[in-house]
């Protein structure tokens, strides 16, 4: 569902129940947490920890927290997580499920191409190779004669692997009736001729996918280029890292086309449910609503989604029906759009796919086909004469942190929030009015040496520029500036001199025809050097703080013999002990 709100309402938050009698509901023993903008990361760590909790990946451009939790404690822990004030939010990993039910032969043709105006689309554009479509899913098969030459490089977030191979055989006829390779002489044509396939796996074998594995695969689509996404799976569990994704989506100037479901009710899907996604729900050949297509207010078209001729994991070809194969209809027509213009912006797609829309059931807009069936031929018709209304409208912006009064010291986040309808270019930071730092992609944050600045109050706002150079301006928030005052090191000079002894021999003793010299010295800032002297001449020298050496004396004269030991430390203080000895 698509509102015209430039913030995201995360609507997509509110309710969900349970996928009654459709198995589990969530991964058991994982927790999807955000941490709060500007938290220190010591801080999540040790919340995570403190609950038994370890986080073993992250969704990257949302900062959310795939977390591994104790299963059996799973409730508990993401109650006591969710209480924490350095966590934004903390949910279950929920599950989704691919939007098909099982094949129906009724049908012997394509009757939906007809039914949405291809044949007279395909006379304007039958697509281009620069407009990829994403297509969430359970993989697509790579050797299928219909799909293979079209593929494009993905991902599989099961196991972290490029390998697209489709493990359940859904995504493959997801991707042939959004962009089958057509007039080939071979099986089918899919709406977008021309038009590759980028294959996210996400949906295992069993027709289950995380919510956690949903997300990242349509931030990596939008981080990859793709601008049209296709997302065949659902859930009736609302959820904040959906809606993330999706906003993510959106910011970056790409649509989400979701299934509806088909569970024949008003109990929302998610992600179709969530705001600014595109929610299809799906028709049959007699422009009725399919008696399995959910339905609601968040649903915004409809497309043909009941006995739909598709490409088949295997090679072969068949029936499928379901919301699932309704959204990608509708994702090809939206590839097909922004091929014949490619300067679109994907809100002014939407607007085309609506308004070129034919209008099924009541009139206008409805709860059952939404702005109506998507109509190909009249949705390129109007992408070819579509003259772009001038964008006056600037962007939305607010210092999101530092708060108001904040007292600061250190290095601290300064995080803005800006939203525009075509995009953020860049945002600037200003303190006191002269921009200090910028920031060209989302999340807006610049860090700040508070330590570099002198003590006292400060203004902080923000600046945000949309492509067509429309600039919003932020409202001030003032802060103060008190860090603690830098205490001054005083190095007091060493004058104290190591203290030395000679343990062996002792004062006055006879030496005979061998004899052992030891001697020792301490320091406060250590030893660096001992020397041993014989009647004044250097016999042996160490840089420990000990010696030991053996003294022959068998060819001594008699007489007296005069051992010296100096000991120095770093400061070149000198100390030294004597001993007499005889022979």
């Amino acid at each position: 569902m698509v509102t015209a709100l430039i913030f995201a309402s995360l609507i997509c938050l509110v309710g969900g129940a349970a996928l009654a009698g459709q198995g589990p509901k969530f991964k058991e023993g994982e927790l999807l947490v955000k941490p709060k903008s500007g938290a220190d990361p010591a801080r999540v760590e040790q919340a995570l920890r403190g609950q038994g909790a370890h986080a073993f990946k992250e969704i990257r451009g949302i900062g959310v927290k795939a977390v591994k939790v104790p299963a059996h404690a799973q409730e508990k822990v993401r109650a006591a997580l969710a209480r924490n004030p350095h966590i934004d939010f903390a949910e279950p990993n929920y599950l989704g499920q691919g939007m098909s039910l099982p094949d129906d032969p009724s049908y012997g043709t394509q009757w939906h191409l007809p039914k949405i105006a291809a044949p007279e689309g395909w006379q304007i554009s039958t697509g281009v190779e620069t407009v990829p479509i994403a297509v969430v899913d359970s993989g697509v098969d790579g050797s299928h004669p219909d799909l293979g030459d079209k593929l494009l490089g993905g991902f599989n977030f099961l196991n972290g692997s490029t390998d697209t191979s489709d493990v359940l055989g859904h995504g493959t006829a997801v991707a042939g009736t959004a962009a089958a390779i057509s007039n080939n002489s071979i099986g089918v044509a899919g709406v977008a001729w021309r038009n590759p396939v980028m294959p996210l796996v996400v949906l295992d074998s069993s027709n289950y996918a995380t919510y956690s594995n949903i997300a990242s695969a349509i931030i990596y689509a939008v981080d990859n280029g793709a601008k049209v996404i296709n997302v065949s799976i659902g859930g009736t569990s609302s959820s904040f890292t959906l809606q993330y994704a999706i906003d993510y989506a959106w910011d970056r100037g790409a649509l989400v086309f979701c299934a509806a479901g088909n569970a024949n009710s008003s109990v929302p899907n998610y992600p179709a449910a969530c705001d600014r996604a595109v929610a299809i729900s799906s028709t049959d050949s007699s422009d009725n609503r399919s008696y399995f297509s959910s339905y609601g207010d968040w649903v915004d078209l409809a497309a043909p989604g009941s006995s739909i001729y598709t490409t088949l994991r295997g090679g072969g070809f068949g029936y499928k029906s379901g919301t699932s194969f309704a959204s990608p209809v509708t994702a090809g027509v939206a590839a097909l759009v922004w091929s014949v213009n490619p300067s679109l912006t994907h809100e002014e797609v939407l607007n085309i796919l609506r308004n070129n829309a034919d209008d099924l059931g009541a009139q206008g807009f409805d709860i059952y086909f939404g702005h109506g069936r998507v109509n190909l031929a009249a949705s390129l018709g109007a992408a070819g004469e579509f003259v772009p209304e001038a964008d006056g409208t600037a962007p939305e912006v607010s210092v999101a942190s530092p708060s108001e009064g904040e007292i600061l010291q250190g290095t601290v986040s300064f995080t803005v929030a800006a939203t525009d309808d075509n995009g953020v270019d860049r945002v600037e930071f200003l303190i006191d009015g002269q921009v200090v730092g910028s920031d060209s992609s989302a999340p807006y944050a610049w860090s700040w040496d508070t330590t570099q600045w002198n003590d006292g109050g400060y203004t902080l706002s923000a600046r945000a520029v949309d492509p067509s150079g429309n600039e919003g301006v932020s409202g001030s928030v003032d802060v103060q500036v008190s860090n603690p005052a830098e205490q001054e090191v005083v190095v007091e000079a060493d004058t104290e001199a190591p203290v030395t002894l000679i343990t062996n021999p002792l004062p006055g003793a006879t030496v005979e025809k061998k004899e052992q010299i030891d001697a020792q010295a301490s320091d406060d800032t250590g030893v660096v050097l001992l020397e041993v002297y014989l009647n004044g001449s250097l016999i042996s020298s160490t840089s420990d703080n000990t010696l030991s050496l053996r003294w022959m004396t068998h060819r001594l004269d008699s007489g007296a013999y005069k051992i010296e030991v100096r000991a120095y430390d770093a400061a070149g203080n000198m100390a030294s002990d004597t001993v007499t000895v005889y022979k």
